[in-house]
């Protein structure tokens, strides 16, 4: 019997930079921002349909970044400490998040593509409607992971934990959750498409024999 292909893994390169940046007064909403770096940021930085490329964010700390509708080519962010950050809309290509930690990562209605997600500890963290190619999410603690209605191919998910996790309608190719513990699925019956390692389905069984109607009796 012919065993099944592995999953492609993501094709995930970091942001191409150049070896200076400069400082520069922050992002405004339908500003472009051009090779420059921000360590600080006002408390609510509104940024919306900017286009930010290959510039970086080290160790800022926000209530809210509002990013919507933006464009982020090479992006790189660092110990980011926010409350809200939200890129609803946007189009986010080769951007890495590294450390830090950020209360709402909105990320519904995106196109993404090359996105790494790096040692951050996220409490919600939303895909949903978002179409996301190129994925690798790990070292991360997430609360809560919504993927409704996304369509995702090529993710990663690798020493990484979720407590809820909501794949609702999701349409996935080689989205790989083997490296994601995660203490629950909102509904199991949705899990179809991704790749789950056998403790997982086994975990998942008795969820998911009562989604489709299973009677199990010993």
């Amino acid at each position: 019997m012919r065993r099944p292909s592995a999953p492609a893994a993501p094709r995930v390169s970091p942001p191409d930079l150049p070896p200076h940046l400069q400082d520069a007064v922050p992002p405004r909403r339908g500003s472009e921002s051009f090779q420059q770096r921000w360590t600080e940021l006002a408390d609510q930085t509104d940024a919306a349909h900017a286009a930010i490329t290959e510039c970086a964010i080290f160790g800022a700390s926000v209530d809210r970044l509002d990013l919507t509708g933006a464009t982020l080519v090479d992006v790189d962010v660092r110990d980011l400490r926010a409350t809200t950050f939200t890129a609803r809309g946007a189009r986010l290509r080769r951007v890495r998040i590294t450390g830090g930690r950020i209360g709402t990562l909105d990320l519904a209605d995106a196109d993404v593509d090359e996105l790494e997600l790096r040692g951050v500890r996220v409490a919600y963290l939303s895909l949903a409607a978002s179409r996301v190619s190129d994925l690798l999410v790990a070292g991360c603690t997430i609360g809560t992971l919504d993927l409704p209605q996304s369509s995702v191919s090529r993710a990663s998910f690798i020493d990484s934990r979720a407590d809820d996790v909501d794949t609702r309608g999701v349409r996935a190719q080689d989205l790989d959750l083997r490296g994601l513990e995660a203490l629950s699925f909102l509904d199991p019956a949705s899990v179809r498409g991704v790749i789950l390692s056998a403790r997982q389905v086994q975990e998942l069984a008795p969820a998911l024999a009562a989604a489709l109607g299973i009677r199990v009796v010993d």
